[in-house]
C-alpha cells in the first residue's frame, strides 16, 4: 500500500505546494537544460504563482515526487492513463513488446491489433494511420483534406488546440473577416490568413462564414468536447450544425479527439453526440502513456495517403511496437463491462464535491463535465466559449491549486486546463480528495493557499 500523504501539524496544509530539497536541485539544473527548464510550457507550474515538482513514479491514482512525497493524481499525464499509472496489464504488454526490441521500422502484428480495435469502436474509421503525436495527426489531416478536397482554407474555433503545427497555432483576428493571425513568432502571416476562427458554439456565426466561403473551405476542425481552454462541452444542436453545413459545402467535418477519444466514452465524443465526422483525430490514449497519435475516416478519403496515393506522410516510429501493444493492451481493459460506469460514477463525486465546497465557502465557480474530463472555472456564471472561459479569475485558480496541491492533491498547472479521472479512483480515494478540496475552498476564500 502507498505511503500516507504528509500532514501537516494541526490538519493544515503540509509543504507540499513547495519543492523539496531533490525537486528543487532538479529545477536548478532543468533551467541551465531546458528553455524555461521544461519540455513543455505548461509544466513550468507559471500560470499557478508555482515551481514544478520532479515526478519519480507513479501508482494507480497516485504521483511521487522526487522527494517521495504522495500525491492523487488528477492530471493522468493530461489524459491518456484512463486506467491509472502502471496498470498491470499495460505494463506486462508493454515489457512483453520491449523485450522482443523497441522499434523495427517495419510492420508489426501489434499495430494490426490495435487498428482492429480503433476502428471497431469508431465506425466513422473505415481507415487509420497511426503517428507519433496528437500535432503530427492533426498536420497530416489537414493536409489529406486540402489534398482531397483541392481547396486551400480551413476553419477551427477559439479555444480549441490542435497541436503546434503553423497552420493551427492562430487566433482569432478581426471580427470581419475572421482570418487567422499568428499566435507564436514563427508562423507566418500568410500561412495563418489560411485559417479562419470562429467563436466555439456561435452557430449564427459558423452559419455565415459557410454560406459566404464555404465553397472554398477544405476542412472544419473542431474538439467536439473543447478540453484546451478548460472543459467547455457543446451547445445543443452545435456539432449537428458542423455535420450539416459542411456536407452542403462539401467541407470535411474533422473532429479532434485527441483529448476526448476513448475518454469520454469507448467510441469517443462522437459516439455519445452520435456524429459521424469525415475525418477523426486521436492520440494519447492510444498509447496508454506512450507517445502516439492517429487520423483515419472514410476509406475514400484515406486512399489518398502514400502509399496508396499522393498525399505524402512518413514516420520512422509510426507504429511503434511498444506504444502499439500498450494502448492495444488498455483498449482491451476499457471494453470490460462496468469500466466507464465506475468513472462516470467518481467522476460525477468528485465534480459535484468541488463545486459543493467553494459553494460552501462562498467562492463563484462554474464547472463543466462530460465523463471524466471537468474543468472548475473560478467564474461567476457559464462558460460556454473562450471569450468566457477567458474572464475566469486565474489568480482564484493558482490559489485553489496550491491550496490542494500542499494537501496532496494535484491539478493542472492552469485554469485553462481539464482535469482527469481514472479507474483507479476508488471511492476512498474520492474522500480523500474531497476532504482536501473542503479545506482548500475555506483557504481560496480567505485569499491563501500560499
Amino acid at each position: 500500500m502507498p505511503a500516507p500523504a504528509p500532514q501537516a501539524p494541526g490538519g493544515a496544509a503540509a509543504d507540499l505546494a513547495q519543492q523539496g530539497p531533490r525537486s528543487r536541485e532538479l529545477w536548478a539544473e532543468a533551467q541551465r537544460l531546458f528553455p524555461g527548464g521544461v519540455n513543455s510550457p505548461v509544466r513550468a507550474f507559471r500560470a499557478v504563482g508555482a515551481e514544478p515538482l520532479f515526478i519519480e513514479r507513479g501508482e494507480g491514482p497516485y504521483l511521487y515526487d522526487a522527494d517521495g512525497r504522495r500525491y492523487v493524481d488528477l492530471v493522468g499525464s493530461w489524459g491518456p492513463l484512463i486506467l491509472g499509472h502502471a496498470h498491470p496489464a499495460v505494463v506486462a504488454a508493454a515489457k512483453q513488446a520491449l523485450e522482443k526490441g523497441s522499434s523495427f521500422g517495419a510492420p508489426c502484428e501489434y499495430e494490426v491489433q490495435l487498428g482492429r480495435r480503433v476502428l471497431a469502436a469508431m465506425p466513422a474509421m473505415e481507415r487509420v494511420r497511426f503517428v507519433s503525436s496528437g500535432t503530427e495527426a492533426a498536420m497530416s489531416a489537414v493536409r489529406l483534406a486540402r489534398a482531397y478536397t483541392e481547396r486551400d482554407l480551413i476553419v477551427k474555433f477559439e479555444g480549441c488546440y490542435h497541436g503546434h503545427a503553423d497552420a493551427l497555432l492562430v487566433a482569432a483576428g478581426s471580427g470581419a473577416t475572421t482570418l487567422g493571425v499568428p499566435t507564436s513568432p514563427g508562423v507566418t502571416a500568410s500561412l495563418a490568413a489560411l485559417t479562419l476562427v470562429l467563436p466555439f458554439n456561435d452557430m449564427e456565426v459558423f452559419d455565415r462564414v459557410m454560406r459566404e466561403r464555404g465553397r472554398e473551405i477544405a476542412a472544419v476542425l473542431v474538439e467536439p468536447v473543447a478540453g484546451n481552454m478548460g472543459v467547455v462541452p457543446p451547445r445543443f444542436g452545435f456539432l449537428e450544425r458542423l455535420r450539416r453545413r459542411t456536407e452542403e459545402s462539401g467541407a470535411l467535418l474533422v473532429f479532434d479527439e485527441v483529448m476526448t477519444g476513448f475518454r469520454v466514452a469507448y467510441g469517443g465524443a462522437q459516439a455519445i453526440y452520435d456524429i459521424r465526422p469525415d475525418l477523426t483525430i486521436l492520440s494519447k490514449i492510444l498509447g496508454g502513456g506512450f507517445p502516439v497519435g492517429a487520423y483515419g475516416g472514410r476509406a475514400e478519403i484515406m486512399r489518398r495517403i502514400a502509399p496508396e496515393g499522393p498525399v505524402y506522410q512518413a514516420g520512422t516510429l509510426s507504429g511503434n511496437p511498444v506504444a502499439m501493444a500498450a494502448g492495444a493492451a488498455q483498449l482491451t481493459e476499457l471494453a470490460k463491462a462496468g469500466v466507464y460506469q465506475r468513472l462516470e460514477e467518481s467522476s460525477a463525486r468528485l465534480a459535484e464535491g468541488f463545486l459543493d465546497a467553494l459553494r460552501e465557502a462562498k467562492v463563484p465557480a462554474y464547472l463543466a463535465r462530460v465523463g471524466s474530463m471537468a474543468t472548475v472555472f473560478f467564474h461567476d456564471g457559464e462558460v460556454s466559449d473562450y471569450a468566457q472561459a477567458t474572464r475566469s479569475d486565474t489568480q482564484a485558480y493558482g490559489r485553489w491549486f496550491r491550496a490542494l496541491l500542499g494537501r496532496g492533491v494535484y491539478l493542472p498547472p492552469s485554469q485553462f486546463e481539464a482535469f482527469f479521472v481514472s479507474a483507479a479512483h476508488t471511492p476512498a480515494v474520492v474522500d480523500e480528495v474531497l476532504a482536501a478540496a473542503r479545506a482548500a475552498a475555506r483557504e481560496v476564500a480567505a485569499g491563501g493557499g500560499a
